[in-house]
């Protein structure tokens, strides 16, 4: 009898997964969220990360929040959210939760594989006791654990879980070989196998930590080159013509991935004693750029002769990156709150977030549509994420000779607007 796979968590990374592990055999889709269940169960998918006929075609997938389901599974894959507080401390609560859940019916024999991006040690450190606790098994005696972290990326269809390559771990020999031959089925780019659970932890949080430096540098590269009145993006083309030359751009570092993961890397080696300085460096300044963008706009506006307080300004976008529903910890948001500071009047457009997680998690009512009514109104527009709706739209209906318009993601020709980064 072949062996059950339960995925707990059906977000961004679990319900991919659910989905292609459904096709080739028996699968358990877990989640707390009952309303989450009834859309998927429906076709819907919020994420946008799978289609309706991708969903019926996974058809050995059940989906349930009855943890009384999922009593039968062999192998427990935990794919919920690692964020971080207001702190910018690990917040493991989702994680610590799921794994109180699996514990309940975990079983002799069972396998529990962790994809949630966390700090080299985590899963062994924090998991496991709360395993061992909650279910009187002893760890890789009577259980065992596995960690093959995710690398999901939100709105791409070229790059997704079966074309990115998967490294592997496990908490015995015999269980790395296991949890390597399960993922074989549905990778078709491969797996790639590692040593250890903490190999596998510290290879996922790097890459983010990597990328969010990148970035932090040619992020000050516009801060300088803007000193300099240069064009940040003909610049970065320009040396992008050398064959080595590595490709980034300037923008804002949101998302539940580059923006929070290098938190959980300097958590982890400030515990040990070390305190990380380009890390960390490059973390403060991602972090301000949506208040230097803001200060940006309005320095423009007064040049224009535009009186602050009460001026209103249109945002294009506020999910964290484009042609993409997922508005977690985007950092469009710091730009939002820093106009409202100098006393804009801020309204948000977006066509692709909800419009009512928008407002659960920012308070803030995102416009219907743009009016072009309102074209002579606005004294600013912010083009904050690259949706391809944007790139499409004619901005003669919306700014008129005096409305600054900024482009952060450098989509519209340098000569259409008056700032980008």
């Amino acid at each position: 009898m072949q062996e059950t796979v339960v995925i707990v968590g059906l977000g961004y990374v679990g319900i991919p997964l659910a989905v292609e592990f459904g096709k080739k055999r028996k699968t358990i889709g877990f989640d707390i969220n009952k309303k989450r269940v009834q859309e998927l169960m429906s076709g819907l998918d919020r994420t946008r990360e799978v289609s309706a006929g991708e969903l019926k075609e996974a058809r050995q997938l059940s989906l349930t929040s009855d943890v009384r389901d999922i009593e039968n599974g062999n192998y427990y894959i935990i794919a919920v959210p690692t964020p971080i507080d207001k702190h910018k401390r690990p917040d493991l609560s989702p994680l610590l939760g799921a794994t109180s859940t699996v514990a309940e019916v975990l079983k002799p024999g069972d396998i529990v594989i962790y994809e949630s991006t966390v700090y080299p040690g985590c899963t062994e450190e924090e998991c496991v006791p709360v395993l061992e606790q909650g279910s009187g098994l002893i760890f890789n005696k009577d259980f065992f654990c596995g960690y093959s972290p995710e690398r999901i990326n939100p709105g791409d269809k070229e790059h997704r879980l079966t074309t990115i390559t998967k490294v592997t771990s496990g908490s015995t020999p015999e269980t790395a070989a296991k949890v390597d031959q399960l993922y074989k089925q549905i990778i078709t780019a491969g797996t790639h196998p590692v040593s250890e659970i903490k190999v596998a932890e510290a290879a996922k949080v790097i890459e983010n930590a990597q990328r969010d430096i990148n970035i932090a540098f040619v992020n000050e590269l516009a801060l300088i080159f803007n000193r300099m009145g240069i064009d940040t993006k003909e610049v970065l083309e320009a040396a992008g013509t050398k064959w080595n030359f590595l490709h980034f751009y300037p923008g804002l570092v949101g998302g539940h991935c580059i923006g929070v993961d290098p938190y959980y890397l300097t958590h982890k080696a400030e515990a040990l004693g070390y305190h990380p300085q380009i890390i960390l460096a490059g973390r403060r300044l991602n972090d301000n750029m949506g208040s230097y963008v803001a200060n940006q706009v309005i320095k423009l506006m007064i040049k224009q002769g535009h009186k602050i307080k009460g001026s209103r300004v249109l945002v294009l976008g506020i999910a964290f990156k484009e042609n993409c529903p997922d508005v977690r910890n985007t950092r469009v948001v710091d730009i939002i709150r820093e106009l409202e500071d100098y006393g804009c009047k801020v309204e948000v457009y977006d066509p692709w977030a909800d419009k009512e997680e928008v407002k659960r998690e920012y308070d803030i009512q995102l416009l219907e549509r743009i009016s072009s009514a309102a074209r002579l109104e606005y004294q600013a527009v912010v083009v904050a994420v690259a949706h391809r709706e944007f790139a499409k739209l004619s901005f003669d209906t919306i700014a008129h000779d005096t409305t600054v318009l900024f482009d952060i993601k450098g989509i519209l020709d340098k000569c259409t607007v008056q700032a980008r980064l």
